[in-house]
């Protein structure tokens, strides 16, 4: 397979489906080697939660995290173990933790304790029924960050843009009041649709900050190694290899915006042949369609897909 250079993609918090990895688990030793690790690691279930639900448990946010992460990255095992590597690598905010884990930044146990905690952390920091998020679709992010500009100081609340997803959407997060005011704001502005969020909390905003603070504390004792790839940062929307700037970066992160829609423009400039979604659902490759239809995009996320993958890169000649 000559000429190929590849770019793994890695979802975030809202991919999650109950019975996700067990296709992979019952099919790849090396697949259920990290659902086991997962389990050990964290002191329960949690390839059973992936497996079978309950769905109202998977969805909460400490809990749906680290069943992304581990889906992902015994969907990323498989792939190695078929001699499939990036040359580089990027994930939607939680996605982050398991690119650092493909690049060999983060132990897979460390990594998987530290996403349940991020989620733990992140649904404590703001009382439930105070924050919101809402996806602004067809208004540019400009305008849609000048839209949060205004409400933020008409209405003497927090929001701001929280997901820069695509040139055609992007996610707005803050107080139920901010929220509010700027969808508002929005649908003035011209935006197509505004539709409201159903989250467990307003992430990536200032009101993360209590969330961020406790993160950075455990983050700061983890071990951080050099990438074997570079990795694409949410925060900074660069491509990094120096082991303190990725730490940082996944502080940052928390309160800060995902420059999705940057970080895939810059992947796109180093001209991969490929990018591979890797994990569950095939979020990031619709936003993929909206960024650069020219991209081709595969996915892995079970037995069915992982054959599709290698015939696409196989046929490459």
């Amino acid at each position: 397979m000559n000429e190929v250079k590849l770019a793994f993609l890695f979802p975030g918090q809202g991919s999650q489906a109950v019975g996700m990895g067990r296709d992979l688990s019952e099919k790849f030793s090396i697949a259920k080697q990290i659902f086991d690790e997962a389990d050990e690691a964290l002191g329960f279930s949690l390839s059973k939660l992936c497996f079978e639900g309950p769905e109202e448990q998977l969805k909460l946010t400490e809990f749906t995290q680290p069943a992304i992460f581990t889906v992902s990255i015994a969907a990323q095992r498989v792939l190695v173990e078929r001699g499939i590597q990036p040359s580089f690598v990027a994930g939607h905010s939680l996605g982050e933790y398991s690119a650092n884990v493909a690049a060999g930044v983060l132990s897979f146990a460390d990594a998987v304790k530290t996403v349940r905690n991020r989620g733990r952390y992140m649904q404590e920091a703001v009382p439930a029924g105070e924050g919101a998020m809402a996806a602004i679709l067809g208004l540019a992010s400009e305008a849609v960050i000048a839209v949060c500009a205004k409400a933020a100081e008409e209405a003497g609340a927090v929001v701001s843009a929280a997901n820069l997803n695509s040139p055609e959407q992007t996610v707005i997060s803050g107080s139920v009041a901010g929220v509010e005011k700027a969808a508002a704001l929005a649908k003035e502005a011209g935006a197509k649709k505004v539709v409201m969020l159903a989250v467990s909390a307003p992430f990536h905003c200032a009101l993360m900050q209590p969330a961020q603070d406790r993160l950075a504390e455990d983050l700061r004792q983890l071990s951080f190694s050099v990438p074997s790839v570079p990795v694409v940062t949410n925060i900074d929307a660069a491509l990094v290899s120096e082991p303190e700037q990725l730490r940082d970066a996944l502080i940052r992160q928390v309160t800060g915006s995902v420059r999705w829609v940057e970080s895939m423009r810059l992947l796109v400039e180093e001209k991969p042949t490929h990018f591979i979604e890797v994990g569950p659902g095939k979020v990031l490759s619709g936003l993929m369609r909206q960024i650069d239809r020219s991209q081709t995009v595969l996915h892995v996320n079970d037995e069915a897909s992982l054959e599709k993958t290698l015939a696409g890169l196989s046929s490459v000649s």
